[in-house]
């Protein structure tokens, strides 16, 4: 995970979900959901306040296949990046 945006701040966002105080598991309930109304390719952005997300995040990108482009601190929240496969 990096603090740093420049990377992530060149990636195109087509939808983007705040999840901010949800606990696990609805902010990848909402990723998912989310996910499925974007074509292949296309990036979602997620905005999460949980401490386990980043964990949630990683393990969900691995087990759907959707990419997991970066992860972001900003304050307390952290910014996932999702490209739909």
């Amino acid at each position: 995970m990096t603090s740093e945006n420049t990377q992530a701040d060149q990636i195109h966002v087509d939808l983007e979900v705040d999840a901010s105080g949800l606990k696990c598991p609805l902010p990848i309930l909402r990723a998912k959901k989310a996910l499925a109304q974007l074509q292949s390719g296309q990036v979602l952005k997620v905005i999460t306040t949980d401490t386990h997300a980043v964990r949630d995040f990683q393990a969900f990108s691995r087990q759907t296949g959707n990419a997991l482009l970066a992860q972001h601190e900003l304050g307390e929240q952290v910014v996932h990046l999702l490209s739909r496969r």
